[in-house]
This record gives structure tokens, sequence and C-alpha cells, in this order.
């Protein structure tokens, strides 16, 4: 048996061990829909001085809410209406989307952390009471799991790790790089984007199993 043979024997353990101690190692999954965070300067500039955001719903992340403002994204080659500005304002504007979405847009969105917006591309964006460019700040943001410190010793990971995590299905997948990101301010829970639900047939809701 060669070197590649023993490491994929060894995954495919790992992943029967795993899946029989789902209990303690399972993930939930929410599939997160183009958004944009804006900070608090853009938020006056796309809907009047002084404006404060509108709490729609809470997220599932203590302390953020998706807000009844939503904005237009214009790019290039076609525009994204009526995506939703989630709350609180944050320091820096950071837009989300899809990689088909950039197809929209005529723009391609690296694939970046959340936070990790140096050098991204600009886009315009038009609110109701102006239109703005910013210069950085639209990624497709890298596939995640928030989770507090105990669930942190619990599943055995650190923050910062890049883990896989095994859903099964009719179009089972085990998803590559998924960054485990720590806080006493999250809550458990792994966050892909809309085109790889749609490709493994992904619910909002549905459980995976972490693989360190």
């Amino acid at each position: 048996m060669d070197q590649k043979e023993l490491v994929q024997l060894i995954r495919e353990v790992t992943i029967r061990a795993l899946a029989n101690n789902q209990t303690t190692l399972e993930v939930p999954i929410a599939v997160s829909n183009r958004h944009i965070h804006l900070s608090k300067e853009h938020v006056e500039r796309l809907f009047g001085r002084n404006y404060q955001l509108n709490k729609w719903k809470d997220l599932s992340q203590p302390g953020q809410f998706a807000s009844k403002e939503t904005v237009t994204l214009i790019g290039p080659k076609g525009k994204l209406e009526k995506v939703r500005v989630l709350g609180p304002a944050r320091g820096d504007t950071q837009i989300e989307i899809s990689l088909f979405d950039g197809y929209t847009l005529g723009i391609t969105p690296p694939i970046r952390d959340s936070g990790d917006i140096d050098g991204t591309p600009s886009v315009n964006i038009q609110g109701p009471r102006g239109q703005l460019k910013v210069d950085q700040g639209l990624i497709c943001a890298a596939r995640h799991i928030h989770m507090n410190p105990d669930d942190a010793t619990r599943f055995q990971v650190t923050n910062g790790q890049r883990v896989q995590v095994k859903v099964t299905g009719q179009r089972g997948v085990i998803f590559e790089n998924v960054l485990i990101r720590v806080s006493p301010k999250y809550k458990l829970e792994m966050h892909i984007d809309v085109d790889e639900a749609n490709a493994a047939q992904i619910k909002n809701g549905q459980w995976g199993v972490l693989i360190p």
C-alpha cells in the first residue's frame, strides 16, 4: 500500500468513526444568501444622516440581525437588487456574494475569509438616498464554522484551524478547508453560500460531521 492509499484509508476510517459519534461531532449548517455589512459612514450615505438600521429579524449569531433595509449592487455587466443589509454597522463595509452572483455583476469575487478584504474588487452600491463606490470589500465568503470556546474544546479544534465537514445524502460531499472561528460571542453553526448548498442539495438546519 503506497502513501496515497494509506492516507485515503485513514480518512475513510475517520469518517466512519466520526459518523458513529454524531452527538458530539455534528455541526448545524446555515445557507448564507448574498448580503452586505455596512460601515456607519456608508449607512448614512445610502440611507440618510444619523440613520439607524431597523431590525427585521434576529440572526443565529448573538447580536446580529437582518435589517429591513436593502441595497442594489451595480457592476459593469448587471446589478443585484434587494441585497439585504445585516446589522449592526461594522467598521468596514463588506459585501458577500456567490460566484454565480459575480457573473451577473461582471465581477469575479475572490474567495476570502470574512474581514480579509485587502485588494478585493470594488462595486457600486445604490441606496434610497444616494449611491457610492467602495474601493474594496466584495468577496465570496469562505466556508467556516462559528463556535464558542466550549465547543472548540469538545471538538478538539482551535481558532483558525482548517477542517473537513462531511454531509450525507443523495449528493453527499466532504467540504475541505473549512475555517474554525472561535469566540465567546459565537453560537455553533457552519456557514456555506447558496452555490455550495445547491451543489450538494443542502438546506438550512441540515447537519454535517466535523473531521479535524
